[in-house]
């Protein structure tokens, strides 16, 4: 139905919001008998009605309201009407019934502020129509349907008074007054429907699609690393300052309203500072080392099963951190959140050298829900050792428990293997002993992962953050075949909110980067890294913030024989 329709049967019903009005301030009195004066008073307003600005063509409502009515099939306002209501109920209307008391409305007493309102429309007016079930449905939306219905049927019970006489000269001269008082009123309200349907027009000839939502981000990096030496080597640490960029688009389409099919193109050119510094420790939380070539980051589909299920299913970029909750809400996101790539979310559950996979999120109830995924490297290469079920895998679950509104908790397991190539358990995070505890090389490797992961808010302006980690890894081929390996790693972090501005928030994160702290026939880091992160984040505008700070790495690679490394940053963020 066209938006048109809505101002003309808003011009039709001046009348009997007139009446209405009336109604609500004179609800207890009674309709006298018709009189010589009342029918002469109600010519009168009849020719009065006829030539107030406030004029529609009942055959172009028809008309809008059902394209097949044409001036040849209609020849009055009340078979106008009845195609109206004949319409509603033909599109899925629940049909009302009229009732004749409003004792009849179960879900109307009277205490409600609207009830002699209603009393005096349904008791002398009996223009005001009940559900079958026997409700009014007084606080519920209106549909246009529904709207005209009930105007129509008010519209015959007026049209009946006025044609029997039924209103007094008081009665009368009132109607006269409010069509008067609200002539400007619909005056305005007209233009106002007028702009905002040349609005929709125009949006909707010129909206991107239908279907997808568009959302960007847009980083611009300023950054150096800072340090005597690189770790673990002679060399002087590569300090030249830096400006980068990241780019992302995601384009979110949704195909039945509850899911949506996720397609990232990314593009940039921000360092990782692993090379200059000699230790992954010092990578950024942005990394986008592409040479600012355009590629797809991300790609998943999600959708619902049932009202408890959630499915997932990615084929680029996909990770578990694309299913499970992080329990990091301040510090989670790469273009928003940490500075530092170890503190955004903890390496040994959200980190596993996936691409691809299917996962599952499943609500319990509001305080408690599991979330399951299998996830794989490169398991779109039929060679050996990739695949599907041949190549490396993660199979992990995390159970998530929220006590009240203000602690929420992350319990975490998983199971990976890798085939020799791309061993990975810190994620990238950590000492190279932690990346590979078994020595570099193709050593077939097995690894369960435990992590316990959490958010509190301290107090409405107070945030705390964290987790731990725990690997028990093992050596599946080769001359180190049964050889184990433990592997450890917490972070926590405390932010303050709305500090001097609102959305604003200083974080000040510390950490002990993936550890490898015992393995058989091999060597350990003997020695401990901190990590340690403060920056602050500060909204210009709604689209624009801005993010000055600085993290340090002591003793890089778990080695206190290493210089300690420091990076510095200002990151700004646009989003749209």
């Amino acid at each position: 139905m066209k938006s048109t329709l809505v101002w003309k049967t808003l011009q039709l019903s001046s009348a009997l919001l007139g009446l209405s009005l009336f109604v609500a301030n004179n609800a207890d009195a009674e309709i006298p008998n018709p009189t010589a004066s009342t029918r002469e008073s109600t010519a009168e307003l009849n020719r009065q009605l006829s030539e107030t600005p406030v004029k529609i063509n009942p055959l172009q409502i028809a008309s809008d309201v059902s394209p097949g009515l044409s001036p040849t099939n209609t020849n009055s306002n009340r078979e106008l009407l009845e195609q109206i209501q004949r319409y509603s109920s033909e599109n899925g209307v629940e049909s009302l019934d009229q009732v004749t008391s409003v004792g009849q409305l179960r879900d109307v007493s009277p205490g409600d502020w609207a009830y002699e309102a209603l009393r005096s429309l349904v008791e002398r007016y009996g223009c005001i129509a009940g559900y079958p079930d026997g409700t009014y449905r007084g606080n519920r939306a209106l549909t246009r349907y529904e709207f005209a219905a009930g105007l129509n049927a008010c519209l015959n019970q007026i049209e009946r008074l006025i044609g029997t006489g039924g209103f007094d000269e008081t009665e009368l001269e009132t109607l006269r007054r409010l069509i008067q008082e609200f002539e400007a009123e619909l005056a305005t309200l007209g233009a106002r429907v007028d702009n905002l349907e040349g609005r929709v027009a125009f949006l909707e000839d010129n909206q991107f699609s239908t279907t997808t939502k568009l959302k960007g981000e847009v980083i611009f990096n300023l950054a150096s690393a800072f340090g005597d030496e690189k770790a673990d080597s002679d060399e002087d640490v590569d300090d030249n300052l830096t400006f980068s960029n990241r780019t992302r688009l995601n384009f979110d389409t949704s195909f039945m309203g509850e899911d949506r099919l996720r397609v990232r193109l990314q593009a940039g050119n921000t360092p990782e500072f692993d090379e200059a510094t000699g230790t992954e420790m010092s990578r950024q939380g942005f990394e986008a080392a592409s040479g600012n070539d355009v590629a797809v980051n991300d790609l998943y589909y999600r959708f619902p099963l049932g009202d408890k299920i959630r499915l997932l299913v990615g084929a680029n970029g996909f990770d578990f951190n694309d299913i499970a909750e992080i329990h990091n809400p301040i510090l989670e996101s790469s273009g928003t959140g940490a500075l530092n790539r170890f503190n955004r979310r903890n390496p040994f559950v959200f980190r596993n050298n996936a691409e691809q996979g299917v996962g599952a999120n499943i609500q319990f109830s509001d305080s408690l829900s599991l979330d399951l995924g299998y996830l794989t490297g490169e398991s779109n290469s039929p060679l050996d050792k990739d695949g599907v079920f041949d190549g490396d895998f993660t199979a992990i679950s995390q159970l998530n428990l929220a006590l009240g509104e203000k602690l929420d908790l992350g319990f975490a397991f998983g199971y990976s293997y890798y085939p020799g190539e791309d061993v990975n358990l810190s994620g990238s995070t950590g000492s190279p002993l932690a990346k590979e505890p078994f020595g570099v090389g193709e050593i077939a490797t097995s690894a369960l992962r435990f992590g316990i992961q959490g958010s509190w808010r301290v107090a409405p302006k107070i945030n705390i953050a964290g987790w731990g980690g725990y690997i028990n890894a093992e050596a599946e081929a080769g001359d180190r075949e049964g050889d184990n390996a433990e592997l450890w790693t917490w972070m926590g972090n405390v932010s303050f909110l709305d500090l001097g501005k609102e959305g604003a928030a200083f974080s000040v994160a510390a950490g002990i980067p993936p550890k490898l702290t015992d393995v058989d026939g091999g060597l350990d880091d003997d020695d401990t890294s901190f990590l340690i992160e403060a920056q602050y984040q500060y909204p210009l505008t709604d689209n624009i913030l801005i993010t000055p700070g600085a993290y340090v790495i002591l003793n890089p690679n778990h080695d206190d024989g290493n210089d300690d490394i420091w990076v510095g940053t200002i990151r700004t963020t646009f989003s749209f």
